[in-house]
């Protein structure tokens, strides 16, 4: 297994830490340790949240034949916050059956979930390297998407860019790519009752309450809460945040260093956003300034994907 880093583990832990005392983590650090990445790779899976997701991506490999028509029978696939690689994989694998030689670089801040793209990867027997990296990082996206030459195929799925500001992300990712590379992206459709349902349930509370139970904060010592916003800088884009609130006072434990938090203190975590189907559409092309060639909408109409060129 071959891992490149960028993020090296003594630099997320200082990350970490100064988050914790800054009052606000943001997503990378939600797969950073084992029993958290372990959680979110049986929450990816979860039918009744992704199920829908995964539809799409099996419309999306049956159209394998096409994709090694443009590549000319060779794929280099860059996947930005590749987390466990399943939707990846599922791909791939249809570019192989396809005859296609195919190269594999999932891209993450977490080298436990690094650890299980690699692995899966190679066990169908496809080359890989992991890269772990920053992907809110416009240095550390164009480090990955350089892994390999031109055309390339991009992939950022489970809604990843709606874990960061989508109006920068797109344009990061857009710079990274070259008039014959390809991006498949999706979004989560908003819907006021399913979008917080998505988070607001037993099994999204169990992989939060992972993180906070890694540095010594168990479920008894506050309340997880949630708010729903609008981001005014375009109709249709709605942001959902969480947050820790200490019903006592208490420390977290990071490297060695404890953390005070006192009680009536509120850690503010990873948020992301939802889209109306046309803001999405409207933040990939007008705003991203990239061509949208084909059009996915996930049989449960929570996702929006699209396959994109520059």
């Amino acid at each position: 297994m071959k891992v490149e880093v960028v993020l090296t583990e003594a630099d997320i832990a200082q990350e970490f830490a100064e988050a914790i005392e800054a009052r606000d983590l943001p997503e990378k650090f939600f797969f950073w340790f084992p029993r958290s990445a372990t959680e979110w790779a049986a929450l990816a899976g979860d039918a009744e949240l992704y199920g829908g997701l995964w539809e799409t991506w099996k419309e999306i490999a049956a159209s394998a034949p096409l994709l090694v028509k443009h590549f000319a029978g060779r794929v280099p696939v860059i996947s930005f916050g590749a987390g466990e690689g399943g939707r990846d994989r599922l791909l791939l694998a249809a570019l192989k059956d396809a005859g296609c030689e195919c190269q594999y670089f999932p891209v993450d801040a977490s080298q436990a979930m690094l650890e299980m793209a690699c692995a899966g990867a190679d066990d169908d027997d496809i080359e890989t390297v992991g890269i772990k990296a920053d992907i809110s990082s416009p240095v550390h996206l164009v480090y990955a998407a350089d892994a390999a030459e031109p055309p390339r195929l991009f992939i950022m799925s489970g809604n990843t860019m709606g874990s960061f500001d989508p109006l920068a992300e797109i344009r990061y990712i857009a710079q990274c790519m070259k008039p014959e590379d390809r991006l498949i992206i999706d979004g989560e459709v908003f819907d006021p009752e399913k979008s917080m349902a998505r988070r607001d349930n037993p099994s999204s509370r169990k992989f939060v309450s992972a993180l906070l139970a890694s540095v010594g904060i168990e479920d008894e010592d506050g309340d997880i809460g949630f708010n729903l916003k609008r981001d005014d800088r375009h109709a249709g884009l709605h942001l959902i945040t969480r947050y820790f609130r200490a019903e006592r006072d208490l420390s977290a434990t990071v490297a060695g260093q404890e953390i005070p938090l006192e009680r009536g203190e509120r850690i503010g975590m990873n948020f992301q956003y939802a889209y109306t189907p046309e803001a999405f559409r409207w933040l990939v092309s007008q705003h991203g300034g990239l061509r949208i060639l084909n059009e996915y909408s996930s049989p449960d109409a929570r996702f929006l994907t699209v396959m994109c060129g520059k």
